[in-house]
């Protein structure tokens, strides 16, 4: 086991290490095992934790999480999360993102670990399959995914969680197991339970190379449009053909943390211009795809001028006045 987690590091290890690290902690199986590899191979980093209060266990996980930063001389952060009434796993998870997010903003780390695994990947892709999906939102999980102020990293997964057992336990490292996972109340649980979990063991080398030839023909994809411009939340996007528009779209949003339904990325193929949600602006002149924030602010006479002159999309055009953006127009010829 030792010798499968060997090269787990081995593409991003030099930008780890030179780098402000935070890793999302659980105390669960999978983060104990990026909690332990990251000590092995010296990497420094701190840990966050959240308690949800749900569980009489999570008291303990904190305890043992902030014990372990003691033991290892790092920094844990902690927070305690309000009661959710409602749509659990939805609000659980924007608030520890948010958590994430501030700690990132004010601490200044560079990247955030996440240690979701090969399981976690085949979830994501038996649900996203069963609603009708292509090739960029079946594999919602990247290695590494840029965010506003900081690179989000999941260099976990290639292993299964069974891997990552196996490694805990060869090593008798502590882990706790969270028994709410297997809570079938829980779309994704039902995926693990039902399906993911057979299928990984019995098939599971047959998947790991199923997902490096889908990542591959995902990077194909992607290199049929390039970022020409991002200030902020605001993306200039060249695209080599207009059939590559939606998966463009896609893949821009995702970073920005919004996921398109197959709906929106039918209705993003068949206009130029649109608002997605009541969020999003996207516009196409072009060969040229825009992507910002949807806002509605009075704006002056000159401004509007200046933009009809220099053929800035309509839709565009309050969030470039509100965050005071200026184009530097030979890069949008």
């Amino acid at each position: 086991m030792e010798k499968v987690l060997h090269h787990v590091f081995d593409k991003i290890e030099p930008t780890l290490k030179n780098s402000k690290n935070l890793l999302a902690f659980s105390a669960g199986v999978d983060s104990s095992a990026l909690f332990f590899l990251l000590l092995k191979h010296n990497i420094k980093f701190d840990i966050a934790i959240v308690d949800y209060g749900v569980r009489e266990q999570s008291k303990k996980e904190v305890h043992h999480a902030k014990t372990l930063a003691r033991q290892y001389k790092l920094f844990c952060h902690y927070i305690k999360a309000p009661q959710f009434e409602s749509h659990f796993e939805d609000k659980a998870r924007t608030f520890r993102y948010e958590f994430f997010d501030a700690l990132v903003a004010v601490e200044g780390y560079d990247n955030l670990l996440t240690a979701h695994q090969l399981n976690d990947q085949l979830e994501w892709f038996l649900m996203r399959l069963t609603k009708g999906a292509g090739v960029s939102e079946l594999l919602g999980l990247e290695t590494c995914s840029q965010r506003k102020n900081y690179t989000l990293v999941r260099p976990l997964l290639e292993y299964s969680k069974q891997e990552l057992l196996s490694y805990l336990q060869s090593h008798h490292y502590p882990y706790f197991i969270d028994a709410s996972n297997n809570d079938e109340k829980y779309e994704r649980n039902q995926f693990r339970t039902q399906f993911s979990n057979a299928l990984l063991t019995q098939y599971k080398e047959g998947i790991q190379r199923s997902f490096h030839y889908l990542k591959e023909d995902k990077a194909l994809l992607a290199s049929q449009f390039h970022i020409l411009f991002n200030e902020k939340s605001l993306y200039i996007v060249k695209l080599s053909t207009p059939k590559i528009k939606a998966k463009a779209s896609d893949i821009i949003l995702k970073q920005l943390g919004y996921l398109l339904s197959a709906s929106q990325r039918k209705e993003i193929a068949h206009k130029e211009s649109l608002v997605i949600g009541g969020l999003w602006a996207i516009e196409q002149k072009n060969d040229l795809l825009y992507i910002a924030p949807y806002l509605k602010i009075e704006m002056p006479k000159r401004f509007k001028e200046a933009c009809r002159t220099s053929k800035i999309p309509s839709k565009i055009r309050p969030y470039l006045f509100k965050e005071k953006i200026t184009l530097p127009h030979t890069q949008i010829e």
